[in-house]
């Protein structure tokens, strides 16, 4: 699934690989991306029609189908992205799954290594893939990258009642993203998370967000909840040369809470 973007010739603008981009933050941040001069590469696993309306949508991007659990699929996926696009320049690990709200009681193992699979396993392999291939840019004199890594506000109460696993994994992400952060930053390969709070990132959860809304506005000093274009927007900037000196943090994007 292709379609060009004819602003600019395709050798000067810089590639960014989104994975999950079919919905929600993930569709946000593909369609940043490419109105600002990207070439735009970006996942799916099932929801075919889902990333068939993104492509439809937006200029400049291609979709791979790509399950990041399984790792030869993630060492494809980069092979074929850098033969479409000779490059990545910049990487947003952004696929990852909830799963229903759950106690601690209710969660099966089935369940949470599909969690943790996919939202830490799956996201730590595209990094590794982004870093390999991002160093040998780098030792071309073509330059290094980013990586920005979706965490979750999530982890400083834990999620309890609902996604305590989920919450866990988005607390080992920020401490991968600080680590990895100072191991590949002397090849010029930058590291960053963003961690949405409560976030409409898909117009058919409105109704479920604005009743979750109610139950917490006292722990939101905006008193509202984000969009996924304000978490795009974040993401963005620290792909960036505008962030380039910005390493290992884990930017909140979530109205104070």
């Amino acid at each position: 699934m292709t379609c060009m973007n004819r602003s600019g010739p395709a050798a000067t603008r810089k590639t960014v690989l989104v994975t999950g981009g079919g919905r929600g933050i993930g569709a946000a941040v593909v369609r940043l991306f490419a109105a600002r001069g990207w070439r735009v590469a970006l996942t799916w696993v099932s929801d075919r029609a889902a990333v068939e309306g993104v492509s439809a949508s937006v200029d400049g991007c291609t979709a791979f189908r790509c399950d990041v659990r399984d790792e030869d699929q993630v060492v494809g996926l980069f092979r074929d992205v850098v033969g479409a696009f000779g490059r990545i320049d910049a990487l947003v690990n952004n696929a990852g799954i909830t799963g229903p709200p759950r106690r601690i009681e209710d969660v099966g193992a089935g369940l949470l290594s599909d969690v943790v699979a996919t939202n830490l396993i799956g996201l730590i392999l595209c990094a590794r893939e982004a870093v390999r291939h991002m160093r040998a840019s780098a030792e071309r004199g073509t330059g290094g990258g980013s990586i920005v890594n979706l965490s979750s506000t999530a982890t400083k109460r834990g999620s309890p009642g609902q996604w305590i696993d989920y919450a866990a994994t988005k607390g080992a992400i920020d401490v991968f993203t600080v680590g990895l952060a100072a191991e590949v930053a002397p090849f010029g390969i930058r590291v960053n998370a963003v961690a949405p709070g409560l976030t409409l990132s898909d117009p058919a959860d409105a109704e479920r967000i604005a009743a979750r809304l109610e139950t917490m506005r006292h722990e939101i000093p905006m008193g509202r909840a984000g969009t996924a274009a304000e978490v795009a927007e974040a993401v963005f900037w620290l792909c960036s040369d505008a962030a380039s000196h910005v390493i290992g943090a884990v930017l909140p994007v979530a109205g104070g809470r």
